[in-house]
């Protein structure tokens, strides 16, 4: 099959590899027809890491079944399919209570299997291959696993009707968890230093943005709060930027407000000085949230599709590119450069 493998420098070629085989009786093999590029796909961009080279890597993406394992009940070959890239050992004390995205083991095993979207073929258990009805494109269904992520987060968050929110960066992340807020009825507040991203968050439904480049972002959003703070302040940024950040994230906090950490931190200790004694004195939380998994006795993922397929959120405005398989270098190049480019949601076609 043709994929994209990483190279000694952090770029891609595009060559042949070796097609999946379905390992076991629950598996599904499918033909990608989509693929997302993500925050987290982008710090890898044009980094040694040996440990990554001649690796397939993407976990955003939508295909059509080819064959199944004999064991499999849920999807057939020729439907056309979104696939969950969240994937633990499924034996270990968090798997076993559907905790999932914090197991241990989590890259280790999706990185085997579904965590490997630019390439022609993937290979998954079944339970994580959700049918997509047919007025859902494989472009929104790629989106899916965005908002699973932006879902977790409001879930943890504990959000609801007329909260005030405030959310910290416009890429796909930051766009989606304001979405949610607003189909869940709150009033959002978003800020980015990107105009391009700032317009269309306006045009997908914020309430109010804020150029953090030329305004003070913490002032603006106690105004926008009548001078108390946000009720939950999303932290959808992450990475070099997070010292930052979040000490913005929780001066932005009212009293007993909640700062939740979406955007993900890079690897090793991250010095980040903070107000720890106004955030103890005001019983400000902040909540760590990572990928997505259930709630309760729901799929985050199926819930997102069901959301979409209602049209309960509309994300069709996010894909801002798209480019074929064979242009992937200069897809992740004109991600990384939205500023120039206008970026939100670049679409890989395979």
């Amino acid at each position: 099959m043709k994929a994209a493998l990483k190279t000694a420098e952090g770029t891609f070629e595009v060559r042949e590899a070796e097609r999946p085989i379905i390992p076991a009786s629950n598996f599904v093999l499918a033909r990608v027809r989509v693929a997302g590029i993500c925050g987290t796909d982008l710090r890898h961009w044009k980094k040694h890491e040996p440990e990554l080279e001649c690796h397939i890597m993407g976990h955003e993406l939508a295909g059509e079944v080819v064959e199944v394992g004999e064991g499999v009940a849920n999807v057939k070959p020729g439907d056309r399919v979104v696939i969950e890239t969240v994937m633990g050992d499924g034996v270990c004390d968090y798997c076993r209570i559907q905790r999932y995205n914090i197991c241990e083991h989590l890259y280790d095993v999706r990185t085997r299997y579904v965590s490997r979207a630019y390439a022609e073929y993937v290979v998954g258990p079944a339970e994580k291959f959700y049918k997509l009805p047919d007025h859902v494109s494989f472009e929104e269904a790629s989106l899916i696993d965005t908002f699973s992520v932006c879902l977790h987060a409001q879930h943890l968050s504990g959000l609801g009707i007329n909260d005030k929110v405030a959310v910290i960066g416009a890429g796909p992340i930051g766009l989606g968890q304001m979405m949610l807020a607003k189909a869940s009825g709150a009033d959002v507040i978003i800020c980015d230093v990107v105009d391009s991203a700032l317009a269309l968050a306006r045009e997908v439904g914020a309430d109010a943005v804020v150029n953090s480049a030329a305004e003070d972002p913490v002032e603006r959003v106690k105004a926008f709060t009548g001078g108390r703070g946000a009720d939950i302040v999303f932290e959808c940024v992450g990475g070099e930027q997070m010292p930052q950040t979040l000490p913005q994230a929780t001066k932005m906090a009212r009293r007993a407000g909640k700062v939740v950490l979406v955007g993900g931190f890079d690897a090793g200790e991250t010095s980040i000085p903070l107000e720890w004694q106004r955030i103890q004195m005001s019983e400000i939380s902040i909540v760590p949230s990572a990928s997505f998994a259930m709630h309760e006795i729901y799929r985050e993922q199926g819930m997102v599709l069901d959301l979409i397929a209602k049209g309960r959120i509309d994300v069709k405005k996010l894909v801002t590119h798209r480019f074929p398989l064979d242009r992937i270098n200069e897809a992740f190049d004109t991600a990384e450069r939205k500023h120039e480019t206008g970026a939100v949601f670049v679409a890989i076609t395979i």
